[in-house]
């Protein structure tokens, strides 16, 4: 394995830019493009990025690539690169920090996990037992630090990071493309290309209940903060809202969510809350971020500024109204919005 640290520096020289979008108008719900200033752009990858995350703190993030390296990045200020950490030999498609903001996992096309020391920069263990790509990795919320992974082998894994090998592995009949899990543990969320949202009782290795209402493959899962709905993005273009309350009418299906079309890379895009559950955020084919307030439902920012699809939306886990966005033109932008 080779594994670099890059230090700080102010800039990648061509690769790094500093933009300022135009200050428009207050809340949208034509289409029309909407957007804030003071936003930055940072560039490093050589290839397509899947992934982008925050860290707990909001201080730092991390990003995953095509070609296959994980960059850590601080967020404010001029946004610099500070760390690389290779070793994966395919593209890395999903990333989750430890709670303590000392380790990262990550889930490649190379069919492996991965844990990785931040202060060492150095990958502490390789998780392997999948078959086939690995899709995404979630973590308990709660509790004992349990990592989740999706495949598309049809495999839920299940992995202890202090061990190599996985300690379950929970078997489905479709790929599998997205997963979450509940906040008290005891259920685990999954998306396929089977369209259906499924739950799984973890005790029971088996599923309590089946969401349906999209009609192409689910790319994405996300937990409300309250713990209360499930966000799930889709190959048919619509984000959708879900009530996940135990005693919930069997049509738990909340709001939908159109205007992000997927585009012709159908790459796995991924949605995300912000830290009061009252905005929503989803990448779109044509290199925009669609923001929707989830109450209402009415589209507040289609915020323009990548060249190709917006692979992975984040908004800051912080008090600073800001936004993230990492796409397949190999820059990820820092917006306020």
């Amino acid at each position: 394995m080779s594994t670099t640290k890059r230090p700080p520096s102010g800039s990648f020289g061509s690769s790094q830019l500093v933009v300022k979008r135009q200050k428009s108008g207050a809340n949208l719900s034509d289409g029309n493009d909407a957007a804030k200033p003071n936003s930055r752009s940072a560039g490093g990858h050589s290839g397509e990025i899947f992934a982008a995350r925050f860290d707990p703190t909001g201080q730092h993030i991390a990003s995953g690539s095509m070609d296959r390296s994980i960059l850590i990045w601080r967020t404010y200020g001029s946004c610099e690169n500070f760390g690389q950490l290779t070793g994966h030999k395919s593209a890395v498609l999903s990333l989750h920090w430890s709670r303590d903001s000392s380790c990262i996992f990550s889930a490649s096309a190379d069919m492996t996990l991965a844990s990785w020391d931040l202060e060492s920069g150095q990958r502490i263990r390789k998780h392997e037992g999948h078959t086939e790509i690995v899709n995404d990795i979630t973590a308990s919320p709660r509790g004992e630090e349990i990592l989740l992974s999706a495949s598309d082998d049809g495999c839920i894994g299940v992995w202890d990071p202090r061990i190599k090998r996985a300690v379950d592995f929970i078997e489905t009949n479709f790929p599998i493309t997205a997963i979450a899990m509940a906040e008290a543990g005891n259920e685990i969320y999954t998306g396929g290309i089977d369209c259906d949202v499924k739950v799984w009782d973890i005790r029971k290795k088996d599923v309590a209940y089946r969401m349906p209402g999209h009609t192409d493959t689910i790319t994405s899962l996300s937990l409300s903060p309250d713990s209360q709905s499930l966000l799930s993005y889709s190959h048919d273009g619509l984000a959708r809202t879900w009530d996940i309350r135990p005693f919930a009418p069997d049509n738990r299906s909340l709001k939908s969510f159109a205007g992000a079309p997927v585009g012709i890379e159908r790459n796995l895009v991924r949605a995300s809350w912000d830290t009061r559950g009252e905005k929503l955020g989803v990448g779109s084919g044509d290199g925009s971020v669609c923001i929707w307030e989830n109450r209402g439902g009415n589209l507040l920012y289609k915020l323009p500024g990548h060249k190709g699809t917006v692979n992975d939306v984040r908004f800051g886990p912080g008090q600073d109204p800001i936004v993230l966005s990492a796409s397949s033109d190999r820059n990820m932008i820092i917006g306020e919005l």
